[in-house]
């Protein structure tokens, strides 16, 4: 999954840290931190984390802060 070829469409509904990974680019580690300091809202069942993707692209669209 590269970000040239990712649809927003075809994404789930519930992002997991492997599909922020392949969107911004960035390594594990990066992406980790990026879930355990958040500046959106994250969901942590378990061992699992989730973000709500339309939360995720209105962050990285610039349209909401924390």
């Amino acid at each position: 999954m590269r970000m040239a070829a990712l649809d927003r469409d075809s994404l789930p509904e519930a992002l997991e840290p492997k599909h922020v990974q392949e969107i911004l680019g960035i390594g594990r580690s990066q992406t980790y931190e990026l879930f355990n300091n958040p500046p959106f809202h994250v969901v942590k069942i378990g061992r699992i984390y989730k973000v709500s993707k339309i939360t995720f692209f209105k962050w990285l669209d610039g349209e909401q802060g924390n």
